[in-house]
């Protein structure tokens, strides 16, 4: 009998779960608050608690499974270590094009002259000494660096060599865009590099605290860690590929909500503490985004389930619209920690400070705010941040960590580098007044929304005096923008709506009025025509009103607050290799592999060894992944034109795919092993 152990690392909560494989079911799960500080610790109290209340000993645990949203709140609020770019062989507008200057967010570029044609060869030489005195320049400030060269895809020498002088220069963390992708458009390219190499330092961190974790208490099962597509990969693996991590909580979700429902066409939507997230279930399976996962704005080559990804979650921030007279509420995108959270672990602080704001009718700036010092690198902080940084060495209200309006900029870069969190009026607090939850400090959160609702709108009076009625106020603005959300999603997904932008038909006043059975001179309703599964620990608090709105069947399966990591031990591995064929001229063909190019006199000759080639390095991957009884796929996409009636050959790309169910660890040996 095997026993499989997920566990989904989320911004508010770990989740771990006991599946009995044989059985078909959940023998045993449990939750705790993700611990940023030390992720090691909130890892351990779910799977402690999950493996006590399944009463599986550690020895029969098979098979481990992890899957996270860190990435992708990571990327949706911005966060991440300082890295650097070398841009080789390309032009400065480049920076400009697929978000790239704004994913850089002001880390360095380094251009240099290099690269490849569109054939593969040398577009101009590399001076690696030039590139040598640069990196040293650079100095400890980059925490991880990034190369993309152009046409790497059909040539990646240049990448390679140039991560190898990294590598001896600075002993950095190195993500070559070819590495990612086989696509072209080199900026895109960039981009995904950059957010990988950003995101490095992050996952390693996740994957040696779920491995510490899983050692100290003698479970001796391979870890594994899902993608983005919902497909599975050895935790070494990811750790030079955090970027297929993006939309990994999401993808779990997805598997698991077909596991635990057996529904085939829904629409899914996972509400955590930082986003929310909807795909499209279809026949039972999810959609892969053509183009690439899109999150936080960024549009990357990384293949992942199309996926709406919004910064929408129970922990988002509220904030206060003070244009117009009467003014409004908007949530996220930014996470912040609950107050009722932060008042839980530190009681005397919380309501000490949220009572001499209260004291005085006088609404402060930063009244119910309170700042959190997190683990990270802190190199490439500039004086007044690092100033900042050492004045935070435990919580403590806002105002006591800032001295002049200077320093609110250094601050919210803390922020944004993941060294320091915000704690402020969330959901969570809401639905703690409102009495929908009741996990936490509702008198805190009573406090901390009383003090907010003390802030003056455009007319001068102030948004609420009743802290139950603010609250309730909150959850209905969390609802409209989660309708919003699956409207989007359902515009976007049905073809009769392609050519037109789904998120101004979600927000159409016609929409709306169709939506809320308008009966006037016209009659207008509308309902989603497939049921929606709500997901997330929060999802029972919030999705009943959304349901209701959407005039459609909302379900809410057991086990919803735990589907990721439910998800995380149900999926399989997939590996897939490519590789691009093209002919320079008549009667010539070149397969572009990574390690150069190789010639051949005729097509058929040329497709046949990309085949091969390929199959050979999606098995050796998938095999690297953990993954056994491997299931081979092969395809080659040709593209020709016709040239005076017959075809001519442009290029070809030649994939293969292959999966299996992932090794498992026999339980006896394991237990044998221990002794």
């Amino acid at each position: 009998m095997a026993y499989f152990l997920g566990v989904d690392t989320g911004g508010t909560y770990t989740d771990a779960v006991i599946v009995d494989e044989a059985a078909d079911r959940v023998i045993g799960s449990a939750k705790s608050l993700t611990t940023r500080g030390d992720l090691a610790l909130g890892i351990g109290r779910a799977v402690d608690a999950a493996l006590a209340e399944s009463g599986v000993s550690a020895a029969e645990v098979a098979l481990v499974s992890l899957s996270t949203t860190l990435a992708t709140n990571a990327l949706v609020e911005g966060q991440g270590g300082r890295v650097a770019l070398i841009f080789v062989g390309f032009d400065a507008d480049d920076l400009d094009r697929g978000g790239l200057t704004e994913a850089l967010k002001g880390d360095p570029v380094v251009r240099i002259a290099g690269g490849h044609s569109h054939a593969g060869t040398e577009a101009a030489p590399l001076d690696l000494a030039a590139l040598e005195i640069q990196l040293r320049a650079l100095g400890p400030e980059v925490m991880g660096f990034a190369v993309a060269a152009r046409f790497a895809t059909r040539n990646p020498a240049h990448e390679i060599t140039i991560r190898d002088l990294i590598r001896r220069v600075t002993a950095r963390p190195v993500t070559c865009s070819h590495e990612l992708s086989a696509q072209l458009n080199g900026p895109k390219r960039a981009l995904t590099a950059v957010l990988n190499a950003r995101l490095i330092g992050m996952i390693d961190r996740l994957v040696a605290a779920c491995e510490s974790h899983l050692a100290a208490s003698g479970i001796q099962a391979p870890l594994m860690v899902v993608r983005g597509d919902g497909a599975l990969i050895s935790a070494a693996m990811v750790r030079e590929r955090p970027i297929e991590t993006i939309l990994s909580g999401p993808a779990a979700s997805i598997v698991g909500a077909r596991w635990l429902t057996g529904a085939s066409d829904a629409l899914v939507s996972d509400i955590g503490g930082t986003t929310t997230d909807v795909a499209l279930l279809r026949d039972g399976l999810p959609e892969i985004d053509p183009q690439g996962a899109r999150v936080g704005g960024f549009r990357t080559m990384v293949e992942a389930v199309a996926m709406r990804t919004t910064g929408l979650g129970g922990d988002s921030e509220v904030h206060l619209k003070t244009e117009g007279l009467t003014g409004g509420l908007r949530l996220g995108p930014r996470r912040l920690i609950p107050v009722a959270l932060l008042a839980q672990q530190h009681p005397s602080l919380v309501h000490a400070a949220l009572d001499r704001a209260l004291a005085t009718e006088t609404a402060g700036e930063f009244d119910g705010r309170f700042v959190v010092p997190m683990a990270g690198q802190t190199g490439g902080l500039t004086p007044r941040e690092a100033t900042v940084l050492a004045r935070i060495t435990a919580p403590m209200p806002m105002a006591q960590a800032l001295t002049t309006r200077l320093e609110v900029a250094a601050l919210e870069r803390l922020v944004a580098r993941g060294l320091v969190m915000i704690a402020g009026v969330t959901p969570s607090d809401a639905s703690h007044v409102a009495g929908g939850l009741t996990a936490w400090d509702t008198t805190a959160a009573q406090k901390a929304l009383r003090l907010l609702g003390r802030r003056r709108n455009g007319a001068g009076e102030r948004f609420s005096t009743d802290p139950a009625a603010f609250a309730q106020a909150i959850i209905d603005q969390l609802t409209q923008q989660t309708v919003d959300c699956l409207l989007e999603a359902a515009f976007d997904e049905d073809t009769a709506f392609a050519d037109q932008s789904p998120e101004t038909l979600a927000r159409h006043p016609l929409t709306a009025a169709a939506f809320g059975q308008h009966r006037g001179i016209l009659h207008l309703e509308a309902r989603l025509g497939v049921p929606v599964i709500g997901l997330g620990a929060s999802a029972p608090s919030y999705y009943g009103a959304v349901g209701a709105r959407l005039n459609c069947q909302m379900i809410l399966p057991e086990h919803a607050g735990v589907a990721n990591a439910i998800g995380a031990v149900v999926g399989q591995i997939s590996q897939r290799a490519s590789v691009i064929v093209t002919s320079p001229s008549e009667g010539r063909f070149t397969v572009h592999f990574a390690e150069g190019l190789q010639q051949f006199s005729s097509r058929a000759a040329a497709l046949a060894a990309a085949e091969t080639a390929m199959t050979l390095e999606a098995s050796t991957r998938a095999r690297a992944a953990g993954a056994e009884d491997l299931r081979l796929t092969t395809a080659a996409q040709i593209r020709e034109a016709e040239v005076e009636g017959s075809p001519m050959f442009i290029e070809a790309t030649v994939t293969a795919t292959a999966s299996g169910r992932p090794r498992v660890a026999h339980p006896r040996e394991a237990a044998a092993s221990s002794v």
